[in-house]
């Protein structure tokens, strides 16, 4: 018997729904195992009865076994879809860094609401002015975007803007066989085939704004650590995985520019800007030439790391 999966995006963009697509012909033969009884990104399913009239009056959700989730939470019909996925579904995982840990629309976090509201409908440039609209217009909005286990049980976190295919097919592959999936727990910067020459020469790290020394000619292995070049590379302190199994350097790197953080902290509850400038003061490093810290929790602002300017400054 096929093995129900239910799947849900929240605050999020849907590229987590496109790297599941993404796995190709490894995702038809799992799909001889597994049948969606839900998802909205590709199956139509009115959640208050197919008339949309709400001839029910309960948000409904198929049950099972595996309840899949990206995007955090920012308004109270995600607690709500968030909520009846966990009443319904026997495992979640949380897909994505904005479900893990809140991903780039927890950079919000850094302001009020009442500003966000100022700025979206009286502020801009191309609106017209016009007032907050209300319930039951949009839903109520929190006071804040926050990862999705802020807000129910999470049992499985597969962190990734988005996830590589790899790492969800060791999950779904994992769940199917009754195992823990095998994920990675190193950082990008233990990943990295740059040449790193030591510690104690960088003094000062410089904004990107131009590009890192290389040799367009030779391979990545050739280039000196992007970090030792005075670049904000965000490797050392950001979980690796988004180059998938193959062993091939971490896809910014490969690039040739700095990993952005995307995966999240190494460790789930780790905080990425601490560990950043605590790496940075132990090398010695001026704290002060880092221009805007806040983007050093560009992917991970959520789970409190990122407050308002109102209550209190990053």
């Amino acid at each position: 018997m096929a093995v129900k999966v239910a799947s849900e995006w929240l605050n999020s963009c849907s590229g987590c729904e496109i790297a599941i697509l993404n796995l190709g012909e490894t995702l038809l033969d799992v799909l001889e195992q597994i049948e969606f009884v839900h998802m909205p990104a590709l199956l139509d399913h009115k959640y208050f009865g197919q008339k949309g009239e709400r001839e029910i009056h309960k948000l409904e959700i198929p049950k099972a076994t595996v309840g899949i989730i990206s995007g955090g939470i920012r308004n109270e019909e995600h607690v709500e879809v968030a909520e009846a996925m966990r009443r319904n579904c026997d495992i979640i995982v949380a897909l994505g860094t904005c479900a893990t840990h809140g991903g780039i629309p927890a950079l919000i976090n850094q302001f009020s609401n009442a500003a966000l509201f100022d700025r979206v409908y009286r502020e801009s440039e191309t609106t017209d002015p016009h007032e907050d609209p209300a319930d039951p217009v949009l839903p109520v909005t929190l006071d804040r975007s926050y990862a999705l286990d802020e807000k129910i049980h999470v049992d499985l976190f597969l962190p990734g803007c988005p996830p590589h295919p790899d790492w969800i097919e060791e999950a779904i592959r994992a769940l199917l066989e009754g195992r823990a999936p095998q994920l990675p727990e190193k950082s990008v910067c233990d990943t990295c085939p740059t040449i790193k020459e030591g510690k104690g020469k960088l003094k000062k790290l410089h904004r990107f704004t131009r590009n890192a020394h290389f040799d367009a000619n030779r391979p990545v292995s050739a280039m000196r650590c992007l970090l030792e070049q005075g670049l904000p590379c965000m490797g050392p302190v950001t979980r690796a995985g988004c180059a998938g199994r193959n062993g091939e350097a971490p896809q910014c790197i490969r690039a040739r520019v700095p990993c952005q953080g995307c995966y999240g902290p190494v460790k789930r509850d780790g905080n990425q800007l601490l560990d950043y400038l605590n790496a940075l003061a132990s090398n010695q490093i001026d704290l002060a030439s880092i221009i805007d810290r806040s983007t050093l929790l560009e992917f991970s602002g959520a789970h409190g790391l990122l407050r308002s300017k109102a209550v209190g400054k990053q």
